[in-house]
């Protein structure tokens, strides 16, 4: 075997490169020359494309901008109309104005005419002023009952003059001092305070008790005295001693304090007055109702006749009320006498008073005025 495999030919040397025939060389210039020509196509196609769109894009903004221009435009001449607009409305105003100037330069002059036609000197204006003044605080306080208008007109009368510092004046200031004086010495109702009272009586119409009927609010427990219960057992003690020893003692004993209890609850119950007038003791109980609600208008007319300044009215109301109270309700109750007592106190301060009149500061400003 190793004989035959040393014995057996060499192997085949391989085949040399066998160089290409000399036609191939022009075919690969013409594909390369082919394919340069395809890329430059495709290059000058996408060049073409390009400016295509560039163009187009070029196009679309040129009309942008014109549209835009145009739109500027429209408005420039929407603005110049309306400036023009204006500029003829501000040659009519300023026409206007100066019609009006002329025409204020005319009454400015009629007024100055006027003003030195009229003209006072300083003293007589003061004067003048004052007396106003005056006579206007007189007419409110003759229409609102009150004496402060016509008081604080004085005050600053007084002061003005005091700082006006004029000799010739000053028998005007001692006129205006005197009544001043004389109308703070004049007590006027106050009108507030009274109306609260008669609210307060108005309010307590419905807890006051009536004669003819019982009222458990106006009925009082009498007080038992502290000392009570060592009397009855003085009483027992005495008794004790006094009665005969056994079973009797405590009998009377018991029938005492039985007894004793039966007349404290019969004073409980039952209450002896004194009724001036019998129709009270008829009044049925279905009118007491009536009879309060007519206690409560009688109040709440005379506090509108009060308001009103209708003293006369409010008095005949109040002493009606009076007698109501007096005739129909328990004049022993608290709240009676409460009512009773307010009423009578707006009754004796709702009266009619006269405000004096300032009738020196009148006569000192006309002498015055007449000395000038």
């Amino acid at each position: 075997m190793t004989d035959d495999l040393s014995n057996a030919p060499p192997p085949p040397a391989p085949p040399a490169l066998v160089a290409p025939p000399p036609a191939a060389a022009p075919a690969r210039a013409l594909w390369i020359a082919l394919a340069v020509i395809g890329a430059l196509c495709v290059a000058s196609l996408v060049l073409a494309w390009k400016a295509d769109q560039r163009g187009s894009s070029l196009e679309q903004e040129l009309v942008r901008r014109q549209q835009d221009n145009n739109g500027k435009v429209a408005e420039a001449r929407a603005l110049s109309k309306q400036a023009q607009e204006n500029a003829s409305d501000t040659a009519a105003k300023v026409a206007l104005l100066e019609a009006r100037v002329a025409e204020v330069a005319v009454q400015r002059g009629q007024l100055e005419d006027l003003i030195q036609s009229l003209s006072r000197s300083r003293d007589e204006n003061v004067l003048v002023d004052i007396e106003a003044a005056i006579r206007v605080a007189q007419q409110q306080t003759a229409i609102t009952g009150s004496a402060e208008p016509l008081v604080a007109t004085l005050k600053q009368s007084d002061e003005r003059l005091a700082r006006y510092s004029q000799p010739r004046l000053e028998g005007v200031r001692r006129a205006i001092v005197r009544d001043l004086e004389r109308v703070r010495a004049t007590s006027v109702a106050d009108i507030a305070s009274l109306g609260i009272k008669l609210d307060e009586a108005i309010r307590v119409v419905d807890d006051l008790p009536l004669l003819g009927m019982a009222d458990s609010r106006s009925v009082k427990e009498p007080a038992r005295p502290a000392v009570a219960k060592p009397i009855v057992t003085a009483k027992a003690a005495a008794s004790a001693a006094s009665s005969p020893a056994g079973w009797g003692g405590p009998v009377l004993d018991t029938w005492n304090a039985f007894g004793e209890k039966v007349w404290s609850e019969a004073k409980s119950l039952i209450r002896v007055t004194r009724i001036e007038h019998p129709e009270a003791m008829l009044l049925a109980p279905e009118q007491s109702f009536f009879v309060r609600e007519n206690l409560k208008l009688r109040l709440l007319n005379a506090r509108l006749a009060l308001l009103s300044r209708q003293f006369d009215t409010a008095q005949a109301d109040l002493q009606a009320a009076l007698v109501t109270l007096d005739r129909y309700f328990d004049r022993g109750s608290k709240r009676t006498l409460l009512a009773t007592e307010l009423i009578r106190q707006v009754a004796g301060q709702a009266r009619q008073v006269v405000v004096p009149r300032p009738d020196d500061t009148l006569a000192a400003l006309t002498a015055a005025a007449a000395g000038r």
